[in-house]
């Protein structure tokens, strides 16, 4: 079986995308080794209309994250798609990502500048961050990073590798439409048992917000900032080949049919 990189629209039927999707799970590291123009879409008309970056987990590069690049264009997002690899591109220091706290805020201020001289160069076009488990931490700290005057079209998290306390109310003046995180306590394993030993992204020994959600108490107000979005793992996800463990939520298909859709209502509201 071939496995194609090409990340155009894709003509294959639902079922085979599912399917071939969940083959490339199974090797899923593999992905490092394919050319780097692989994880990106950033032709200049999409450039002209808006910005995704897309943040992996603590294994860098991989089809795992290969499949939400695929799946946003399945869905038809019309901005700019990079996957930005935070980590250091070593597979033997995944537990060395999630718990650098110094280097990761390093790089989310890296990632802020980034976005600031996008939106120097491209004003008023929309940015959205997608992490997924370690990169859902990168994410919030990008945003909180951003000076004043840039904000985020909103942030996207995916079995975030964050505590549940998390304080979003200081990240809620930097995004203008709000903060979606989809989290699923089938996720025992890696944001449940792992982030208990380990400890999250920033530095807490329990489950995580990806599992178990964000406490109330420190989410963004309605009344003063954009909400806070939780959606929780049900059963009817796995239709779209999220069976609740921690890489359903990044599948192809679930991404173009639950996350794309949030993108397509800021791309609505913007027109």
């Amino acid at each position: 079986m071939s496995i194609s990189t090409d990340p155009v629209p894709c003509c294959r039927p639902r079922w085979q995308r599912g399917v071939f999707c969940l083959a490339t799970f199974c090797v899923a590291p593999l992905g490092w080794f394919l050319p780097r123009r692989c994880f990106c879409s950033k032709e200049a008309e999409r450039l002209e209309q808006g910005l995704v970056l897309i943040l992996p987990g603590i294994e860098g590069l991989s089809f795992l994250n290969l499949s939400m690049l695929h799946g946003l264009i399945d869905a038809g997002v019309p901005y700019a798609l990079e996957i930005v690899d935070w980590t250091t591109g070593n597979k033997f220091l995944t537990l060395y990502h999630l718990r650098a706290w110094r280097r990761n805020q390093r790089i989310a201020q890296q990632l802020a500048d980034r976005i600031v001289q996008y939106q120097t160069e491209h004003p008023d076009r929309p940015v959205w961050i997608i992490g997924h488990s370690g990169g859902g931490g990168i994410a919030l700290l990008t945003a909180r990073a951003l000076p004043d005057g840039h904000r985020l079209t909103g942030l996207i998290l995916l079995a975030a590798a964050v505590s549940p306390l998390f304080d979003l109310s200081s990240i809620q003046t930097k995004v203008e439409r709000g903060i979606w995180s989809f989290h699923s306590w089938l996720d025992c394993l890696f944001v449940g048992i792992g982030t208990t030993i380990f400890g999250t992204l920033d530095g807490w020994h329990l489950p995580s917000a990806g599992m178990i959600g964000f406490r109330r108490g420190k989410s963004p107000s309605p009344d003063t900032g954009p909400p806070l979005v939780q959606t929780a793992y049900r059963p009817t996800m796995s239709r779209a080949f999220n069976l609740g463990g921690h890489f359903g939520c990044v599948h192809r298909v679930f991404i173009s049919e639950f996350v794309a859709p949030v993108i397509h209502s800021g791309h609505k509201l913007a027109k």
